[in-house]
């Protein structure tokens, strides 16, 4: 499949469904209270859909793959962040490793296309 627009890269598609899934989870009152790390988890989890949008807006793949780098940044801040809301109880550790395991996912496919775009012609 072609990519003519970052809606196609799979790598995007999966960082949307990680911030639908933060979103959702700091709508909670528990985490949605703690103004600091809501507001933190929230901007690491768009900037990992920013960033590969915004790269490949550059229309250069050394950019790209900076930019990519820097979501792939944005998904382990997300992780680390994680850990906070489940040490505080802001969410169950069902929630934690779905969204942990998103995280994982979003990363494998960013690495990939870094790869690619290292290679790519």
């Amino acid at each position: 499949m072609k990519i003519e627009r970052f809606e196609d890269i799979k790598a995007w598609q999966e960082a949307r469904r990680l911030a639908n899934l933060i979103y959702e989870f700091t709508k909670r009152p528990s985490f949605s209270k703690d103004f600091g790390l809501r507001d933190q988890i929230q901007r690491a989890a768009v900037s990992v859909m920013a960033n590969i949008a915004e790269g490949f807006e550059r229309k250069s793949r050394k950019e790209f793959r900076n930019f990519l780098s820097v979501a792939l940044a944005s998904c382990s801040e997300v992780k680390s962040h994680l850990y906070v809301a489940l040490d505080q109880r802001y969410i169950e550790q069902g929630d934690f490793d779905l969204a942990y395991a998103t995280c994982d996912q979003t990363s494998k496919l960013i690495f990939g296309f870094m790869k690619y775009l290292e290679t790519a012609d």
